[in-house]
């Protein structure tokens, strides 16, 4: 059985689940067999944390993996004036951690916090690896992975920051989140879409009328 960590209050079927929606994250990249999910049961834990509570700081060496069950991350980087700036935001089924600090086990070059007090599971990396590389379907899963979020969908978000206009860019925003403004303060939004909080309400306003 996977190992529970600080969560003693969820129930049996909560857990179940939190790991149900985790499998169907899986298989939505490539099916993995019974006996590999097997494998991911026993290397995952669950964790409870609170807002404002930091997993991964910038200098620091990522060493997990995390899927969101319920609640809301951050990952951003700070300018050496002391300034944030939002790499990118984690909901409900999203992976998040750095996976460029935990493959070549360098320093994180952004910190990760949770924006809402949060429900996690959480992988030892190195561990996930391994996995990966034993099992032909895992790694069909981590390939097919990759290739969404660090080729597909990168150059898209990319490509959009400069040729879409702000209010297209925050309107693909709500339709992948939609109700991720009544969660997550503006300021963490407009940073995430590459602008600032007074053109964030601006957009808002043009919209609403």
């Amino acid at each position: 059985m996977p190992y529970f960590d600080a969560v003693h209050f969820m129930d049996i079927q909560e857990k179940q689940a939190h790991l149900s929606a985790l499998k169907a994250k899986f298989d939505s990249y490539s099916p993995i067999t019974s006996e590999s999910w097997a494998c991911i049961q026993e290397a995952v834990r669950f964790q409870l944390v609170k807002k404002g509570e930091v997993l991964l700081r910038a200098s620091q060496i990522s060493r997990r993996l995390f899927f969101i069950c319920k609640g809301a991350l951050r990952a951003f980087c700070t300018d050496v004036a002391g300034n944030s700036y939002n790499k990118n935001l984690f909901l409900e089924n999203d992976f998040a951690g750095s996976t460029v600090s935990a493959i070549l086990k360098t320093p994180s070059t952004f910190t990760l916090e949770c924006l809402e007090d949060s429900v996690l599971i959480s992988i030892d990396y190195s561990s996930y690896r391994n996995l990966i590389f034993s099992r032909g379907d895992l790694k069909d899963f981590y390939i097919a992975y990759l290739e969404r979020n660090w080729v597909i969908e990168k150059e898209q978000r990319e490509v959009s920051i400069v040729q879409e206009n702000a209010t297209l860019r925050y309107l693909r925003f709500l339709q992948q989140h939609p109700d991720a403004d009544r969660r997550i303060a503006l300021q963490h939004i407009a940073s995430h879409l590459g602008i600032t909080p007074t053109q964030l309400s601006r957009i808002r306003k043009n919209i609403k009328k």
